[in-house]
């Protein structure tokens, strides 16, 4: 893989089953923890079928990694971590992005890690969904979210709000939620998870 490219669905795969083997967690557990068929996670271990957004953060959950290890990277070490001061600049191309199920796009938008938190960029194109069969998503920590460009429609609990460009949200991860794009143009959107 080139610099900067985004991964494909093989190496996605591959990086979920690396994360899973490294914990020592069977297939079948996961799948089970999941709640899919071990035959599904297989197939999005081989790059057969992408994970939906929501899919993917339960992954990471379940296996206590961030989000950033989908990415094939880990959070440093403290000796590893940027100094306070020092200035990082990331040029466009330099982190890649992963195309997630639905074709939502997230690119994580420091080129290093930073423990305790996760910032990312996502798109999603008109129709799409972080989750399939609407599913809702809960996990650990906080979210905020701002809308760049488009309109999304976040389903927070029993609650919906429409966002559209430069309205945010901040809400616990643990209530369930589901974010789509039920507009026209492609919705872009900034999100900060926090444990």
């Amino acid at each position: 893989m080139l610099p900067g490219a985004p991964p494909d669905d093989e190496e996605l795969g591959a990086r979920i089953r690396a994360l899973r083997t490294e914990r020592g967690m069977s297939l079948r557990a996961l799948a089970g923890e999941l709640r899919i068929s071990p035959s599904a996670l297989s197939q999005m271990e081989r790059g057969k079928m992408r994970p939906s957004v929501t899919r993917l953060f339960q992954i990471v959950s379940i296996l206590e990694v961030p989000l950033a290890a989908a990415f094939g990277e880990d959070v440093p070490e403290p000796e590893e971590q940027v100094a306070p001061g020092e200035v990082v600049v990331t040029r466009a191309g330099e982190v890649p992005a992963i195309s997630l199920g639905h074709g939502v796009e997230y690119r994580r938008l420091t080129a290093v890690p930073i423990p305790g938190v996760e910032i990312y960029e996502s798109t999603y194109p008109p129709g799409s969904s972080s989750s399939q069969d609407g599913e809702y998503l809960r996990h650990n920590g906080h979210e905020l979210g701002s809308v760049l460009s488009g309109t999304l429609t976040l389903d927070l609990g029993f609650d919906r709000y429409e966002l559209g460009p430069g309205d945010s949200i901040r809400f616990p991860s643990t209530t369930p939620h589901r974010v789509r794009n039920t507009g026209d143009v492609p919705a872009v959107a900034v999100w900060v998870n926090l444990p």
